[in-house]
């Protein structure tokens, strides 16, 4: 069975003290009503290490927002894998559509930032997804199916168990639309497939696959109840506590 998983992506939003006022907070909410899934909060990197002190991680598990393609030298301002790492922190987000877009991130760097990560014990939140242009155009499954190639199927069956996939159409993100349940559910299920033609089917069953893109506590029960929906990459909703909680919630 996929792990039931909702995921913050803080984006570059709070100042050190606010992200630890709000990682606080929801380590006390969740403290008092115990989650029924996987919590992660993705934070800006300065956030990273007193955040990951602050949580109990039994509860929130702390990721990071991005990693350098390189493992160390003379980069400066790059945050290398092995550095976000060495803060507690579990996971790392690869693939979003912010860094393909604005940073010109390729398949070829998304690959290399990959391997680093898994290199140095990291999950990874694995981002894949179409653009309006290319929904309409139907080719919605080929865009998935080649961002998945391009990056993570190379790896191995062991390394994959690693891997969380998060779809999320980028004509959703930040928007208010929504794809319906029903829309996210036919990607998702063809997602599944493309793992399990390319790993299997016990492989596939195992792979949580979250669904992102104006995500909120209202619609995540209807988002969620679908049988290839594991949960959720929550931009917006995940800065404040009460919101972030509805979604977290939902897997009750």
């Amino acid at each position: 069975m996929a792990k039931k998983i909702v995921a913050g992506n803080w984006k570059m939003n709070k100042n050190l003290q606010e992200g630890m006022e709000l990682a606080q907070g929801l380590n006390e909410a969740l403290a008092a009503d115990k989650p029924n899934c996987e919590v992660i909060i993705c934070t800006p990197f300065i956030h990273l290490a007193k955040v990951s002190e602050a949580v109990n991680h039994e509860n929130i598990k702390v990721g990071a927002e991005n990693c350098a393609d390189k493992a160390s030298g003379a980069y400066t301002g790059e945050v290398s894998a092995e550095m976000v790492k060495s803060t507690g922190c579990e996971y790392v987000i690869l693939g979003h559509s912010e860094r393909r877009e604005y940073y010109n991130e390729t398949p070829e760097i998304l690959k290399e930032k990959v391997d680093l990560a898994l290199a140095n014990g990291l999950k990874i939140l694995f981002c894949i997804g179409e653009s309006l242009a290319q929904r309409e155009a139907n080719e919605q499954e080929a865009v998935c199916k080649a961002e998945l190639e391009g990056s993570v199927f190379h790896l191995s069956a062991e390394q994959f168990a690693n891997i969380v996939i998060a779809y999320e159409p980028i004509w959703a993100i930040g928007t208010g639309k929504t794809a319906t349940a029903e829309q996210a559910e036919e990607i998702h299920a063809y997602i599944r497939s493309c793992v399990a033609e390319k790993y299997g089917a016990e492989v596939a069953a195992n792979t949580s696959i979250l669904y992102g893109g104006s995500c909120k506590a209202s619609n995540a029960p209807e988002l969620f109840a679908k049988p290839d929906i594991d949960g959720g990459l929550i931009g917006g909703a995940s800065l404040k506590v009460a919101d972030f909680k509805g979604i977290i919630d939902a897997w009750k």
